[in-house]
Parts: structure tokens; sequence; C-alpha cells
């Protein structure tokens, strides 16, 4: 079943009347998506702390060669909160569910961070599904480059959030204050960090939501250690200027013999 509105939120509206938000049953669970344009399609899956709204700058220009779908990870923003399946491998069967129910195969992925280990993901379940991908400052479990990338300090949250229970009561009730400290890492606008704190991360299911795909990282690597031979989309890997891998790209493309940037 598929539910549609318009938004009339005047920050989410400024995106132009074509674009429309929706919710559709997949898996299991149902997610929000934000859809518009015309032509080939291209599905935009966003990364830690954000949610679709990360791609909203873009979208309207995307919207003027592309069918654009910009997807809320299953229990953050929009999508239903569930008691399990946060792993990459699992949230890839989501956007496939979904991207075929709208039948829009095959398509271009573009994963950033926690949606660049969904963009692989997806890659490997369905690369026929898949017509291109780019993968952003996105270290992948078990990719060359994976241990390296998890020594850095820049990535002290992802053992934090993955202790059972000891981050849903530490952040409980300092949820602003947690993700304004990285929020100070970006260009960040004082209406795009209250998007992301109320609508995204504000609910105690979607903090839950955000720490169990974290604590979904050991069957990550799981899954991704299982894969065999090369894979037949060829991704682009890139990351910011900024970003703490952004040398290790070259290491994460060079693994796969793929490009970086």
């Amino acid at each position: 079943m598929t539910s549609s509105y318009r938004q009339h939120d005047p920050t989410l509206a400024a995106l132009g009347k074509e674009f429309v938000f929706h919710i559709e049953e997949v898996n299991e669970t149902t997610l929000h998506y934000v859809r518009g344009g015309e032509g080939s399609t291209v599905v935009l899956i966003h990364g830690f702390p954000q949610d679709w709204f990360e791609y909203h700058a873009i979208m309207p220009r995307l919207a003027r060669c592309f069918t654009v779908v910009a997807v809320d990870l299953r229990g953050v923003g929009g999508s239903a909160a569930t008691p399990c399946g946060y792993d990459a491998a699992n949230m890839a069967q989501d956007i496939h569910e979904l991207i075929s129910q709208l039948k829009l195969e095959p398509f271009y992925l573009v994963g950033h961070d926690i949606g660049g280990m969904v963009t692989f993901a997806f890659m490997r379940r369905f690369p026929e599904a898949t017509r291109g991908a780019m993968i952003l400052d996105a270290p992948i479990p078990r990719i060359e480059g994976w241990n390296e990338a998890m020594t850095s300090p820049a990535v002290w949250h992802v053992g934090f959030m993955q202790v059972p229970g000891l981050a849903e009561k530490l952040v409980a009730d300092r949820t602003v204050d947690y993700l304004d400290y990285f929020f100070r890492f970006g260009k960040f606008s004082p209406s795009e960090r209250e998007h992301y704190v109320k609508e995204a991360y504000g609910k105690v299911s979607q903090l839950r939501a955000m720490f169990e795909i974290y604590r979904a990282f050991p069957a990550n690597e799981k899954f991704n250690a299982a894969q065999r031979g090369g894979n037949d989309v060829p991704p682009f890997f890139g990351a910011g200027d900024h970003s703490p891998f952004a040398k290790l790209v070259p290491k994460f493309a060079d693994g796969y013999g793929y490009t970086a940037g």
C-alpha cells in the first residue's frame, strides 16, 4: 500500500511542487521517500546523522534529468522503526522492494556514510538492478581500508553506539548535544540542524534505530566476507576534502579495482 502527500513545511516545500512525499510498505516495514523529476532513476541514500533531507539542495537540479528518489532508511525520519533488521544487506532488501514496487529498475545509487554501506550491499545482492553506484565517505566492513579507517579518532562513536543499552541511556536526554557534536564538522544551517534533531532522530524509536544500525556492523562484516569475486557494477568511491577517510579512498577503490575520486 502506498500513501502520498505534499509537504507544507516551508523548508521542505522549497523543493518545488514536482516533489511528492510517499510512504510505502516493504519488507515488513514502511519506508518514507521523496520522489520527483523524470528520466532514468537515481536513488539517494543518506548517512548519519541525517535523513533524506541530506540531499535537498541537489534534488531539484537532479530532477531536471532524472527521476529522483530520496529515501529514509528504516527507523530514521519518516520510515518505521522495527525491532531488528538494521544490517546493510536487509536494508538493501528494503530499497530493492521499494524500487521494484515503483517499477523504476534498473537505477543509479548514491550512498553516503551508512548509505554507502547499504549501497555496497545492494550492488552485491542485486547487480542486475544497479546501473551504477557512487559511495561517499564510507569505509566498507571487511573491505580493504576498513580496519585502518576504524583506528581514526573520528570514529569513536562507532564503538560507543554498539554497546547495548548504554548509548540509549546516555544520549536520550541529550540528543541535541550529541547530534550537534557531529554537525560541527559540516556546513549545516539552523533549519537543517533543527530538521535532523526533530524529524530524523527526535523520537526514542529513531534513536534506537540509529544505534541498531551501528550494532549491525558485525553482521555487515560477515556478509561482505562471504562475497566472492568481483562485482559487475563498478562503483565510484569518493570523499569530501575534510573527510577523515579522504586519504583512504584510493585504498577502498583499489581493493576492488574500482574508480576513486
